[in-house]
């Protein structure tokens, strides 16, 4: 959690997002759609709705980059070693 307040203060997350943080994310979200389309209706106003799912996006970083960002924002030397050790023991098995 501490590393976390300190990544938080360096690199803020945007008020939209609702992955990885504490908060009922996915229900919240259907609920604002709800509402959106229940206010759509009652005005009779068109809408158009995009989903995105972005799938894979933090395999798809190279995380020498994420390192770089993390200085570029002057984030803590320890918890930039920390991230950086994450990424180097991260091991798959497939049985």
């Amino acid at each position: 959690s501490i590393a976390t307040a300190r990544l938080v203060r360096a690199c803020p997350i945007n008020p939209r997002q609702r992955g990885f943080i504490c908060a009922s994310g996915c229900s919240e979200n259907l609920k604002l759609l709800q509402l959106l389309f229940k206010s759509t209706k009652e005005e009779h106003q068109d809408l158009g709705v995009v989903f995105v799912d972005i799938a894979k996006a933090f395999d798809t970083v190279c995380h020498q980059h994420i390192i770089a960002g993390l200085v570029q924002r002057g984030v803590d030397l320890h918890i930039i070693h920390l991230v950086n050790e994450m990424y180097k023991t991260i091991v798959m098995y497939i049985n």
